[in-house]
């Protein structure tokens, strides 16, 4: 049972590749009501799926014959790949492409008992139903239609894999430097604060405190410091005196530096259509690492499509 040579299983790959991207784009657009591309790459494929599709053929091979030991097996299996591709996926980017932390009976939000049942009947009929005139349409392709077929779709599939990789590891350094600009700008406003309370005769300029600066996005926190900077240029203008030449230097070099780091905040905003499509593909996609960072890249990222509707 289940014995093909590596072309097919190949071909078993990405057929269910694709079937997953099927099912699992239709059933997101269905609940957000719009289509979603749904997925890590930008093709019509699901990797998760190919492999889940391939390890239940895999395990369920010696309990052919007995559909409760299938049925365990494909649960144990499936449960293990999940955690496994999940834990990888998260360390290297820094991301969780699905997130079962408010889920009944789960394990750090990888894997959760409904999941891992879902998949135990998944492979069930898999192997006893879906499978099969899957394997009969194999068996009756050409080999060398099979082949070409295979072949280009290989190379397809690299080169998509490929630039969603580079996105995904783009995504996650656009991510650390958010979170270093955004310490550095706070580091800044926090000072300017200071001093401007500090030369201020009438008490009028208010502080804003930790909290408040944490929920500002970076253009916000921008404008804020630009506002800082005017309200200093205003009092030295009608009062020469509020500043020392000490306190000069330091705004001189405080000026410089949010000069330096507001030029950075104009690259990490360049979403290209690869960044910001993952993004936006992936609804339940979040950071635990770099929580704000990331929902400050998901505005962006909603607003650039929201300005290419209107503009269409």
């Amino acid at each position: 049972m289940f014995n093909y040579n590596g072309l097919q299983w190949l071909f078993f790959f990405y057929f269910y590749c694709f079937a997953g991207w099927c099912f699992e784009s239709v059933f997101v657009s269905l609940k957000s009501r719009k289509w979603v591309n749904r997925g890590f790459m930008r093709g019509p494929f699901l990797t998760l799926y190919g492999s889940g599709a391939i390890m239940m053929l895999v395990v369920s091979r010696p309990y052919a014959d007995n559909i409760w030991l299938t049925y365990i097996s494909g649960v144990i299996g499936a449960t293990a790949l999940e955690y496994v591709t999940g834990v990888v996926m998260e360390a290297l980017f820094k991301m969780r492409y699905w997130d079962y932390s408010n889920r009944f009976l789960n394990f750090q939000g990888h894997i959760c008992l409904r999941s891992s049942l879902t998949w135990g009947l998944f492979t069930v009929l898999m192997t006893r139903v879906i499978h099969r005139p899957i394997e009969s349409m194999v068996y009756m392709m050409p080999g060398q239609v099979l082949y070409y077929v295979t072949v280009i779709l290989t190379v397809y599939i690299v080169a998509d894999f490929t630039l969603s990789f580079k996105a995904a590891l783009d995504l996650r350094d656009i991510m650390v430097k958010i979170v270093k600009v955004r310490e550095e700008l706070e580091r800044i406003q926090k000072r300017l604060d200071v001093m401007i309370a500090f030369n201020n005769e009438e008490k009028e300029q208010r502080r804003i405190d930790k909290e408040e600066r944490r929920e500002l996005r970076l253009n916000e926190l921008s404008a804020s410091l630009e506002q800082g900077f005017a309200t200093i240029k205003d009092m030295l203008l009608s009062r020469p005196s509020a500043f020392g030449e000490s306190a000069r230097e330091e705004i001189a070099e405080l000026r410089g530096k949010f000069s330096l780091y507001r030029e950075r905040d104009k690259g990490i905003g360049r979403l290209d259509f690869f960044k910001r499509d993952m993004i936006l593909n992936n609804p339940s996609m979040r950071s635990q690492v770099y929580e704000s960072a990331f929902e400050e890249l998901k505005e962006m990222a909603n607003d650039k499509q929201e300005k290419g509707t209107q503009s269409n």
